[in-house]
């Protein structure tokens, strides 16, 4: 009997996992200037507070690199990768290098290959994982909805860049929630990635 993950979320504890997120998947990928501006959001977010941030690319030698619209800036690893899931060894290094690392919230495409492969092998790992629906997305959203359906089965924790944002800082007297504030101020995009298939 598994009991429930609770997930909270604290920034010494927590790794962003950006996924894939390149050029030559901008005109495939359903929603793709969606997940884009929230996975930009994110990853300002994680500069603000702190967190490291680990960014693979899937083949960027025929994929192309990382969209110029999401900023890199202080990421603690950028790393090509041929395999669909991002737990290469130089990750498993950097994860053993991150004292006291429990969480991992993890965006990017496609939801049914690389962040779905990625996010089992976390888990099996002893790593607890948020996926972010509203920076998560593939080419067909059958695939994506039965993706994130079988992930929050096995006690993944689908949610949302707010609700990520809001509970690493937790309480409106942290010394960044004002900026934090500001990066979710506008709204997410409401964007057609809620519709089922």
């Amino acid at each position: 009997f598994q009991m429930t993950t609770l997930g909270n979320l604290t920034p010494s504890s927590t790794v962003f996992f950006c996924c894939d997120m390149q050029e030559r998947f901008r005109p495939a990928i359903k929603y793709f200037g969606d997940i884009i501006s929230v996975g930009q959001r994110l990853l300002q977010g994680a500069r603000l507070l702190g967190i490291p941030v680990i960014v693979t690319e899937q083949y960027p030698k025929g994929l192309g690199s990382t969209v110029q619209e999401i900023d890199l800036t202080g990421a603690k690893l950028v790393l090509p990768k041929t395999k669909f899931s991002m737990v290469l060894p130089e990750v498993e290094a950097a994860l053993a290098e991150i004292p006291g690392v429990r969480s991992v919230v993890l965006f990017g495409v496609e939801t049914h290959v690389c962040i779905q492969q990625t996010a089992l092998e976390l888990i099996g790992r002893g790593l607890e994982v948020h996926i972010v629906a509203d920076a998560t997305s593939s080419r067909s959203m059958m695939d994506r909805m039965f993706a994130l359906e079988r992930l929050s089965r096995t006690g993944i924790i689908v949610t949302t860049s707010e609700a990520i944002l809001l509970q690493l800082v937790a309480d409106k007297e942290h010394p960044k929630f004002k900026e934090i504030q500001n990066l979710i101020k506008a709204s997410a995009p409401e964007s057609g990635l809620l519709s089922k298939v």
